[in-house]
């Protein structure tokens, strides 16, 4: 019975933990994730973290989509200069940031604009590449909301001034965005690097 009592109580701090750094991202990100063009401040890249093409089922993924539209629109707007795509190219068959490129190009965007973070392999490696590789201390970033959010958290840790613009969302906020908040919480706290970094490479 004791340690039956034990469970429950470590499991409730468990949970009130997860949701606290749910609403703890949130509110740090207050003010800094934009739904309008015409209201979001002009940068010199936008970061566009990276998705899967196709969905499960063969379809094109919305998630990716909407991202690749948003990019678009800012750049066509004048909010940003450049676009820097960072996704996962991990196996040779799987090439996130290439099909953007192609689907950016194809919608207008020159392709001299257009720079490639293929060692994007989550959210905190597209972020911390975003500064030690590729330069940037200020940067727009491009995604859901929910995502948003929770890269903005993780820029501030790292002293980038980073701004969002919310692609059109698929659905609301997927329940397992509460546990990939708290894992980024936990990352930082624990000092977790990025799987790669590299050479620097410089946009302009």
């Amino acid at each position: 019975m004791k340690t039956f009592k034990i469970l429950i109580i470590t499991g409730l701090f468990i949970a009130l933990g997860v949701f606290t750094t749910f609403h703890w991202v949130s509110f740090k990100a207050k003010g800094l994730t934009y739904d309008a063009i015409d209201n979001i401040p002009k940068n010199n890249v936008g970061l566009v973290l990276g998705a899967s093409k196709f969905a499960p089922s063969g379809n094109i993924n919305l998630f990716y989509k909407h991202r690749v539209d948003a990019a678009v629109a800012l750049y066509k707007a004048g909010k940003i200069e450049y676009i820097l795509v960072s996704g996962d190219n991990g196996r040779k068959d799987y090439d996130e940031p290439t099909d953007f490129k192609n689907d950016l190009i194809a919608k207008g965007v020159p392709a001299d604009r257009i720079f490639l973070d293929y060692a994007g392999f989550r959210t905190l490696d597209s972020i911390v590449r975003a500064k030690e590789i590729f330069g940037q201390n200020t940067i727009t970033i491009i995604s859901q909301k929910f995502h948003n959010q929770r890269a903005i958290y993780i820029a501030q840790h790292y002293d980038i001034d980073a701004i969002a613009y919310n692609a059109k969302d698929v659905y609301k906020t997927p329940p397992r965005e509460y546990l990939a908040r708290t894992k980024a919480r936990l990352d930082l706290l624990f000092n977790v690097t990025p799987k790669f970094l590299g050479d620097k490479i410089a946009i302009k």
